[in-house]
C-alpha cells in the first residue's frame, strides 16, 4: 500500500484521491471571484468536503496564462485568513503557491499539509523551507511563466522533457532531506503546452511517473485543451470532458485529481474503482 505522508495526514493512495480547488482570486480563468469573501471560500470548502473532497488546494494567485502579476503581500491576505480558519477541518489543506515566503508564512501557521508548486521549489528558499515543514510537496513543470508560456511553446520530445525535469526535481528534493513518500509529481497541464503536448503527456502518464519516482497529481478541470476539443468555450461547460479526462488520468494511474467540481468526479471514480476492483 503506497501512504502520502501528508503533513498531519497520512493519505492512502490505493485508489486516486479527489483534491477540490478553492481559488480565492478574483481572476482565476473558471472561477475567478466566487469564492474571494472569506465566509464564500468557508462555506465552499465544506460543501466540496461534503462532496467527497478528500484533499483542499487553496490558491491565491491565478496562473492561468496571461494572469496579471499579484504581489506576495495580497497573495497572503487572500489564502492565510482561509487556511487558519480552515486548519482544524479535519482534512488535509494543500497551499497553492510559487513564493517561499507565502509558503513561510503559511507553515507557521500550522495548516499546511501540501505545498501545490507549479514552479517546483525554484524559488528563492523555497526547498529548505519545505525540507523543514512536515508538508509533502507536489513538483509541477512548467515552461516559461503565465504571462508568456502559451506563446508557442516547443519541445523536441514532450514526454521526455517534462519527465526528465521532474526527475531531477525529485532527486533535489531529495537530496534536501524530503523523504519520496512525502513527493508528487505534476506534468503541468496547460503550462507552457499546445494541445498535442497535453495529450501526448495524457497517454503517456504511466512513463512519466515511472521516470519521475513519485506519484502524480493531475490537474485537467475545466481547461482550454478541454474546450478545444469540445468546442465549448465557457470553462463551466466543461464538465463531461472534465470528469472524463479525470477517469482517464485515473486509469493511467494517476493518484491525485485535481477537479472543481468534485461530487460528479468522485461518482464517476467510485464506479471505476468498483469496476476494477471486482
Amino acid at each position: 500500500m503506497r501512504i502520502l505522508q501528508c503533513g498531519r495526514f497520512a493519505l492512502d493512495l490505493s485508489r486516486p484521491l479527489v483534491m477540490g480547488i478553492l481559488n480565492v482570486t478574483p481572476d482565476s480563468f473558471s472561477d475567478g471571484g466566487r469564492f474571494k469573501r472569506l465566509d464564500d471560500a468557508l462555506s465552499r470548502a465544506e460543501a466540496m468536503l461534503a462532496e467527497g473532497a478528500d484533499i483542499l488546494d487553496i490558491g491565491g494567485e491565478s496562473t492561468r496564462p496571461g494572469a496579471p502579476f499579484v504581489s506576495p503581500d495580497e497573495e497572503m491576505e487572500r489564502v492565510l485568513p482561509v487556511l487558519e480558519r480552515l486548519r482544524d477541518i479535519g482534512a488535509p489543506l494543500s497551499l497553492d503557491t510559487r513564493r517561499a515566503v507565502v509558503m513561510g508564512e503559511a507553515i507557521r501557521l500550522g495548516a499546511v499539509d501540501l505545498i501545490n508548486d507549479v514552479s517546483a521549489l525554484e524559488d528563492d528558499g523555497a526547498l529548505a523551507l519545505a525540507a523543514t515543514s512536515r508538508a509533502a510537496v507536489c513538483l509541477m513543470h512548467k515552461q516559461g511563466n503565465p504571462d508568456t508560456m502559451q506563446d508557442r511553446p516547443a519541445y523536441d520530445d514532450v514526454v521526455a522533457e517534462v519527465a526528465d525535469y521532474l526527475k531531477r526535481r525529485v532527486q533535489l528534493c531529495l537530496d534536501a532531506g524530503i523523504v519520496r513518500e512525502r513527493l508528487l509529481v505534476d506534468p503541468g497541464f496547460g503550462f507552457g503546452k499546445t494541445l498535442e503536448h497535453n495529450l501526448a503527456l495524457l497517454k503517456r502518464l504511466d512513463e512519466i511517473e515511472r521516470v519521475a519516482g513519485a506519484p502524480q497529481l493531475v490537474g485537467l478541470s475545466r481547461k482550454s485543451m478541454l474546450g478545444a476539443l469540445t468546442g465549448e468555450d465557457e470553462p463551466a461547460q466543461r464538465l463531461g470532458a472534465s470528469v472524463a479526462a479525470a477517469l482517464e488520468s485515473a486509469r493511467r494511474g494517476a493518484s491525485v485529481i485535481r477537479v472543481h467540481d468534485v461530487k460528479a468526479t468522485r461518482q464517476a471514480l467510485q464506479l471505476w474503482q468498483a469496476l476494477r476492483d471486482c
